[in-house]
């Protein structure tokens, strides 16, 4: 029995909650039902002479209608009541329709003992603002909040007329139903508003989980690269280390003993970092045979790119001497992903490609004019090509920056430290080449 008891009662619990809800419990939010339109002040002053207009006219309108049931007085007052509640609406909905379902209330109480006007007790101005107020309200609170309001107005402001001034029972349920199908469309509305956010809070979540997956792939392919330098050089100090006893026979003891010493830290540096690199790699990449591309390899990707239809100004500029390894690769792949990127986002654009070396660093400078014959490239919708550099100019303490160009285009600006490390010596550098 109580089990039973609880079903009933569930409910019908429910139901009086949310008509406390409409009635005074939920919070009078502040809102604009119409920030773009009120962003503009002429906008903004046109809508509320026009709101003000109208306004006016259904409160005189309504004034009209109930001065043949009640005095003149009175009459203005309800009028007032179920009306004026509209120059809130746009801010306060759900004050402005407690307002006005108070004023159609007593307006039902104010007629008693006089003759009421066929089949409807109200006047239609106030019954216009009424549903006007009730899409507003449902349209901001949603359906907890509706569905109190329509218990309310059925209860509250539709019930009472039917005994005391005659109200038809069937224009009652008319009535009652017409409110609900106002109600259901003012939420119908509230809940795609409240999809489209979900759906644009998942989608920036979406991008945000794809940029850090696009930066932890970029630091990985940065770590794998840095592997293959400092492999190279750690492999030059063992061997250096085991020839040293040959090169120079008659060696102290201690000094061999060194030197032995060296050689083992080094072979057990590599192999502890081959273990460590081999974890970032996926399971079906096989490891690159390849020599790492750097500046000197830039020539050959402009190339590439003229083949594949690009217009390309290139422009080297420095010594014979070649920055260190770790540098040398990451201008290669800034170049090679800027230049990727104006091939995809802006293809025919003729693009200008400048490295130049300096005594303190190296300076990239990528940049399109812009002009496209036919529109992006399928499939290119932008991707994390600028994450991946700006990874690896912050590797090197350097900086990047990619911005659109005042005229048209985008350019892609680096500059990379050498911070002192001395330079190889060989012959400029050449590679693919990249864009943002």
């Amino acid at each position: 029995m109580p089990a039973v008891l609880s079903r009933v009662l569930n409910p019908v619990v429910h139901l009086a909650a949310l008509v406390r809800q409409a009635a005074w419990a939920a919070p009078d939010q502040r809102v604009l039902l119409l920030p773009t339109l009120a962003s503009h002040n002429r906008v903004r002053y046109a809508l509320a002479a026009t709101l003000g207009g109208a306004v006016l006219v259904l409160t005189v309108t309504a004034d009209t209608q109930l001065n043949q049931l009640v005095p003149g007085s009175l009459a203005w007052a309800l009028a007032g009541l179920q009306v004026l509640p509209l120059l809130l609406a746009a801010t306060r909905p759900l004050a402005a329709w407690r307002i006005s379902a108070i004023g159609l209330t007593l307006t039902t109480f104010a007629e008693v003992g006089h003759a009421p006007t066929p089949f409807w007790p109200w006047p239609v101005s106030g019954c216009i603002a009424y549903t006007l107020l009730l899409f507003a309200t449902a349209q901001v609170y949603g359906r907890d909040v509706a569905v109190g309001i329509d218990l309310l107005t059925a209860l509250a402001v539709l019930a009472p007329a039917v005994p005391l001034v005659a109200l038809p029972p069937v224009v009652f349920a008319v009535a009652a139903v017409v409110v609900s199908l106002v109600l259901v469309l003012g939420e119908s509305i509230h809940s795609r508003q409240e999809a489209e956010r979900h759906l644009v809070a998942a989608e920036e979540q979406r991008r945000a989980g794809l940029a850090r997956q696009a930066v932890l792939e970029e630091r990985s392919r940065i770590a794998r690269e840095l592997h293959d330098v400092v492999a190279h050089h750690m492999s030059m100090i063992a061997i250096q280390a085991e020839a040293a006893p040959y090169k120079e026979p008659g060696l102290p003891e201690q000094t061999l003993r060194t030197f032995t010493a060296i050689r083992a830290a080094s072979t057990t540096a590599l192999t502890e970092m081959r273990r460590v690199i081999g974890l970032l790699r996926e399971e079906d990449e096989n490891a690159e045979r390849a020599p790492q591309p750097g500046i000197d390899r830039i020539p050959e990707m402009v190339r590439a790119a003229r083949q594949a239809g690009m217009q390309v100004d290139l422009t080297l500029a420095g010594g014979p001497d070649r920055p260190p390894a770790v540098v040398d690769v990451s201008v290669y792949r800034i170049v090679q992903e800027a230049l990727s990127n104006a091939g995809r986002h802006a293809p025919g654009a003729r693009v200008e490609v400048e490295v130049v070396r300096t005594r303190d660093a190296v300076q990239v400078h990528v940049a399109d004019d812009g002009r496209s014959n036919g529109g992006p490239a399928p499939g290119g919708n932008g991707g994390h090509g600028l994450t991946g550099m700006r990874e690896r100019a912050a590797m090197l303490g350097g900086t990047l920056r990619a911005v659109p160009r005042e005229h048209g285009g985008f350019e892609v600006t680096a500059e990379l430290p050498l911070d002192g490390v001395p330079a190889q010596r060989g012959g400029e550098s050449s590679g693919d080449d990249e864009d943002s």
